[in-house]
């Protein structure tokens, strides 16, 4: 018997780290899982900064609803940046974690978290280089490849895509790995 499919939100914005979305995207849909690309616009085509893939947006981040997803994965790059910045996008990251939904964040990520008001008191990890601006709000950054804290598994960069994905997966219950 197939698994239930299940609903996963990527929040894109230009200038993502490419493997960062492409990876754990491809894992994701693997087994026939859907994955939503939630953006500023609906129907942008977004580059990764490395030009090597481009998505196209499904859904504006004001047009989506995080009660329909499983899941909620904010690859890293220059993408959090433009998201964070977002009202539509900080409610629905807002929205997900009240309801429970796991989040992951990988590389810039977690600066959406943190936007959000959701990393106050938590551990966390994140490209090292943005561990300062995270942890202004109380945050503990830990040098590690994967960080579970609650709903949210972070991770640090493209070298821990593997553990990243594989602990997306654990929390999501999908075998698509």
């Amino acid at each position: 018997m197939k698994p239930m499919t299940k609903k996963v939100a990527f929040l894109l914005a230009e200038d993502y780290e490419d493997s960062e979305m492409k990876n754990p995207f491809e894992a994701i849909v693997k087994n026939g899982n859907d994955a939503v690309i939630i953006g500023l616009e609906k129907g942008t085509e977004l580059k990764g900064k490395k030009g090597t893939v481009s998505y196209t947006t499904h859904l504006s981040a004001e047009e989506a609803d995080a009660s329909e997803y499983a899941a909620v994965i904010i690859p890293g790059g220059k993408s959090p940046s433009h998201l964070r910045d977002n009202e539509a996008v900080i409610e629905f990251v807002r929205d997900a974690d009240r309801r429970g939904i796991p989040i992951s964040a990988i590389c810039h990520g977690p600066q959406v978290l943190a936007r959000a008001g959701l990393l106050k008191n938590k551990t966390f990890t994140s490209y090292p280089g943005i561990a300062e601006e995270i942890a202004v709000d109380g945050a503990v950054f830990v040098d590690k490849p994967v960080v579970v804290e609650g709903n949210y598994i972070m991770s640090r960069t493209p070298a821990d895509e593997p553990a990243f994905i594989e602990a997306t997966i654990q929390r999501l219950g999908v075998d698509a790995y």
